[in-house]
């Protein structure tokens, strides 16, 4: 008998919707051609290819549809974006800024280009879980080539002010990219409103297919191919193109696009439940960033002291709830999530971490169900810790 689960981790993936499937399905099996081929079948699925970059270019307000390059996920939007922004107006090589709760899909290449005659500057943000324009201000340089800062962090939730943040960068003579994997289709969303040279995108946060995302790269950005080979997508990322998951990632966002004015609502209501009960019914636990001004309105990322997040993590899966303790990337790890250790989190508390994302088919019932469930559960691993009394002795 398969036991249902009740999901609550929408921030890691979400469950393709078969209206997407749908839309995908006829490009598996019957048109199926190769949209750089000049025959009839490859001129099908160019036109499909390029029917879904203009809806995702007019979604984001990009200028021209030509300004979104499609890639196999937001991984390599990422990637693409450090290395190929960077390169191309650093032949002298030169500095680069990122803030220090960005997704690993950044970090990783910045610390790459560290180690390629670039200097990295990891910018902290304040404990509201914000970069703070003032503070890019300060960190600026003559030199500064690039700068990144996630537009909705994927763990605490916080959405950061982009376009302040672009308007410094820019007045520096630097580029702006933002990872916005997490906001596409959520609130919206105006490339050109938010000032950046640079945005990416993935398909399976938003209820599409994994394996597909996008780079918005503005026109006329400098730019070095990331991937070479047949320079597919005007040069600059080579490789067949994943029509099936172009067309699905654009039907996707469609459907988000539709529903997001019920839809956001619902959801920031369903998030604002949880943590009223998760606060009002677990002592020693609090909200993480709970100062943002502005959050995205499906995650909520609370510290639960005295338990470990593991622990916790696997309580809940054999009981049917499906959550993370930070970043699905890293949940391997036993380190402490750098994202918490970043906005000032004790690393012996954002061991107690847990975030919470709420989704399309989340309902009231599975918020309730969730907190009564955990709050037992907490019970039992902190009656257990030797240490609990000691490591909330000191509160109020």
């Amino acid at each position: 008998m398969t036991r249902e689960t009740v999901y609550l981790d929408y921030a890691a993936t979400t469950p393709t919707d078969q209206r997407v499937v749908d839309a995908m399905l006829p490009f598996f099996t019957q048109r199926y051609g190769n949209p750089n081929s000049l025959y009839e079948l490859g001129r099908d699925a160019h036109g499909a290819l390029e029917q879904a970059r203009a809806a995702v270019a007019a979604s984001i307000n990009a200028s021209q549809p030509g300004e979104v390059i499609f890639t196999a996920g937001g991984t390599e939007s990422d990637n693409a974006a450090l290395i190929g922004l960077a390169t191309a107006r650093g032949r002298d090589r030169g500095h680069v800024i990122v803030s220090a709760f960005e997704h690993h899909a950044v970090l990783e290449p910045a610390h790459w280009l560290g180690k390629h005659g670039f200097e990295v500057t990891e910018l902290q943000p304040r404990t509201d879980g914000v970069i703070h324009p003032e503070d890019l201000e300060a960190a600026m340089r003559d030199d500064t080539v690039l700068v990144s800062v996630m537009h909705g962090n994927n763990e605490i939730g916080s959405i950061q002010p982009i376009a302040a943040l672009a308007e410094i960068a820019h007045a520096r003579g630097a580029l702006m990219h933002t990872d916005a994997a997490q906001t596409l289709g959520k609130v919206d969303l105006d490339v050109r409103a938010l000032g950046v040279d640079a945005a990416s995108f993935s398909g399976h946060k938003i209820y599409g297919p994994k394996g597909v995302g996008a780079l918005y790269l503005k026109q006329r950005t400098p730019f070095a191919p990331y991937l070479m080979g047949g320079g597919q997508e005007s040069k600059r990322r080579s490789g067949t193109q994943n029509v099936p998951g172009a067309v699905g990632f654009a039907e996707a966002l469609r459907i988000m696009d539709e529903e997001r004015p019920t839809e956001a609502p619902r959801l920031a209501a369903l998030r604002d439940r949880l943590i009223e009960g998760m606060l009002g019914r677990l002592e020693h636990t609090s909200l993480n960033a709970a100062e943002a001004s502005e959050r995205l309105p499906n995650i909520a990322n609370f510290i639960i002291k005295g338990v470990e997040g593991e622990a916790m993590l696997l309580h809940l899966d054999a009981q049917g709830f499906a959550v993370s303790t930070g970043s699905a990337c890293s949940s391997g790890s036993l380190k402490a999530s750098h994202v918490l250790l970043s906005i000032g989190c004790p690393q012996e508390f954002a061991h107690g971490s847990l975030r919470v994302s709420v989704g399309r088919h989340t309902t009231t019932e599975d918020i309730d169900r969730f907190i009564d469930a955990l709050v037992p559960i907490v019970g039992r691993l902190r009656s257990m810790n030797p240490l609990y009394e000691r490591m909330v002795g000191t509160e109020g």
